[in-house]
């Protein structure tokens, strides 16, 4: 399933993706949003409205995926005939509606953008792409101009994005990635994602311009406490699927080997079982490799062979057995095999920038060609700052590649929550200290998509990054633009806000705008306008109590719903309860306190059973009773009794 960000992100965003030029044409309408946000977009004139036909003119050989993106996305919009056929030498005949799909550097794409009122940058770097689309009599020109084959295909998801109805609006965009690598990694423990998941997921990720999955998931058997043994050949077949699917959506897919558990660094037989894995892998497709040495111990060995070669257990002695096993890896299998990129690795002090015998044996050892991954100055971090990636560098002595643990949700502090807050506390600038960003998501792979919708925006351009513009936009894709569904999304959202960390205070407070709407309500009460206070909250708690049918209803990812069920019943109740609540204060200021009684008894009933709504079985860790607005909704529908 495509992205679409329609005309409800219009009405919840701001008009434009960047600023408007000074000397916009008059007839330029307000521009679509698209995620991520461009580098520079700018009004071309007004819209193009796609006809029947259209001729789709390639230069070389654009892939299949890209071209296929664009046929699909012009006969969503009402062409009934694509005609494709090569790029001519001389210009492009102004006929209809043409569509011109190639790399900048071919001279004809060139012209042809030019000639639509597109900029040819004098450089652009690797992804990146221009494009340019003007109206003409009877029809236009769209040119999608990529740096190479990635900024092709991302040009298309952009010209997805700029098409509404039969409607392509007019533009000269030029755009390229901050961050080299933008991702996610399936790294949590719990349950793994099914094979229908990923492969969604990957669509998902060469949609929002994401060119990064790792596969790690701490529970499959075969990553970490059986990564000897082979995958059995169905599961093989299905990794190759995966692989497929990746290539297709131009998604770099990874592959990670979790040894540290059990493998003795010095034996061979364990050396030559890691590289048959790797080997299987290869010959289905992969080219890029990471080998995940986090979450064990370096004050043991497991084998009386590394105390010979490496001495006693120690910091330092364990950096040195990890040095060994990736630097062979890194100049004995990946050089020697064509194709491959550099090897990744999770150190075992992946979480902070404290300088130590380990981290001072990883930077002065390991092959400068590995990257090593760290993920912030805690294994869950309020916050990430530019000067933090940077001393992060200089302690690992290269650009670290960012493994954020948000939205993941396997741990303690997360029992019983989605996290749906925006992706948001991470500095702008951290593409000049990073070599990438891969964001954990949770055991919920749909639910995920809220907070990846913000990694993407931001890896792409965190300069121009803005949670609250990248939140709306994953309401609006959820809800496929329905306004509706995107007003009951946002309120969901707001319920599932609080994002915790490994410590008792949260990153992200919980149901924010409910709780400023609750302070509202307590201040106008304090004046003695009760009915005022009443009025001016009730929509609020209808919107909560009204907003899971309306996402059941409206919501086109059906795997969104599935995952957020449990929650869904439970704001039902709570947002039910929240009406009675009111209703009962409703009955106690015009005297009717056996009415009011009666009502506080009904919120209570109702609040008792939605506390005890559980998660789904074996889709989370840990498992627990779900929690909606918790330390917000409770502690108001509590108070609310004691108010006269």
């Amino acid at each position: 399933m495509g992205l679409r960000l329609t005309v409800a992100a219009l009405v919840l965003s701001c008009l434009f993706t960047a600023a408007p030029p000074a000397a916009a044409s008059p007839d330029a309408a307000a521009l679509p949003e698209v995620t991520p946000r461009p580098q520079q977009l700018t009004a071309n004139g007004g819209p193009l409205t796609v006809p029947s036909r259209v001729r789709v003119l390639t230069a070389g050989q654009p892939d299949r995926p890209t071209r296929d993106l664009v046929v699909s996305v012009l006969r969503a919009a009402g062409a009934t005939s694509v005609e494709e056929s090569p790029l001519p030498a001389t210009g492009v005949e102004a006929d209809g509606l043409t569509v011109v799909v190639g790399v900048i550097g071919d001279v004809r794409v060139a012209d042809a953008l030019r000639a639509a009122g597109g900029q040819v940058p004098a450089s652009l770097p690797a992804e990146g792409y221009a494009l340019a689309s003007r109206a003409a009599p009877g029809g236009g020109t769209v040119v999608l101009a990529g740096a190479d084959a990635s900024g092709t295909y991302y040009a298309a998801q952009t010209l997805r994005q700029l098409t509404v109805g039969t409607t392509v609006f007019g533009v000269s965009v030029v755009d390229h990635p901050l961050m080299p690598l933008r991702g996610a990694i399936e790294g949590f423990y719990g349950s793994p994602w099914t094979h229908a998941e990923r492969l969604d997921q990957l669509a998902f990720y060469g949609a929002l311009k994401m060119n990064t999955y790792l596969y790690a998931p701490k529970d499959d058997p075969y990553h970490r406490e059986r990564w000897r043994e082979p995958y059995p050949t169905q599961l093989l077949a299905q990794l190759g699927e995966l692989i497929r699917q990746a290539a297709d959506h131009h998604v770099r897919f990874t592959f990670a080997l979790s040894p540290g558990v059990s493998i003795c660094y010095s034996s061979a037989a364990d050396r030559a079982a890691l590289e048959a894995k790797l080997q299987a892998v290869y010959d289905l497709g992969v080219r890029s490799f990471s080998i995940p040495l986090d979450d064990i111990s370096y004050t043991r060995w497991n084998c009386a062979g590394d105390r010979t070669a490496y001495g006693a257990p120690s910091q330092q002695s364990a950096a040195r057995a990890q040095v060994d096993l990736l630097n062979r890896l890194q100049r004995g299998f990946l050089a020697t095999r064509p194709g491959t990129q550099p090897l990744q690795m999770v150190p075992t002090e992946y979480g902070d920038v404290t300088e130590t015998p380990y981290k001072k044996t990883i930077r002065e050892q390991l092959d400068p060609r590995v990257e090593v991954m760290w993920t912030g100055t805690d294994t869950v971090p309020p916050r990430i700052t530019v000067q933090d990636a940077s001393r992060a560098a200089s302690v690992w002595g290269r650009k670290v590649f960012l493994w954020d643990n948000y939205p993941v949700n396997d741990y303690g502090q997360a029992e019983g929550r989605l996290l749906l807050a925006p992706y948001a506390a991470r500095e702008p600038g951290l593409h000049t200290q990073l070599s990438g960003l891969v964001l954990n998501p949770m055991n919920q792979a749909a639910a995920s998509k809220v907070a990846l919708f913000g990694g993407a925006d931001f890896a792409w351009n965190d300069t121009g990054y803005d949670p609250q513009r990248a939140w709306r936009a994953a309401a609006a894709h959820l809800a496929d633009g329905d306004p509706s569904t995107v007003e009951a999304l946002l309120a969901f959202f707001d319920v599932e806000h609080l994002a915790p960390t490994f410590g008792s205070t949260p990153w992200q407070p919980q149901a924010p705008q409910l709780a400023a709407r609750l302070g509202e309500f307590r201040s106008t009460w304090a004046t003695g306008a009760k009915d005022s206070a009443l009025r001016a909250l009730r929509p609020h708690a209808q919107l909560l109590t009204s907003a899971p049918a309306r996402i059941r209803t409206g919501v086109t990812d059906k795997g969104f719903v599935a995952d957020c069920a449990p929650w869904l019943d439970a704001l039902h109740l709570w947002g039910t309860a929240f009406e009675r609540t009111l209703d009962a204060l409703a009955a106690r200021i015009t005297g009717d306190e056996t009415s009011a009684q009666r009502l506080f008894t009904e919120a209570s009933t109702l609040t008792s059973r939605a506390g005890a709504i559980q998660t789904i079985p074996g889709e989370t860790r840990p498992q627990g009773p779900v929690r909606v607005a918790d330390g917000v909704l409770d502690v108001f529908l509590t108070e609310a009794r004691t108010l006269r």
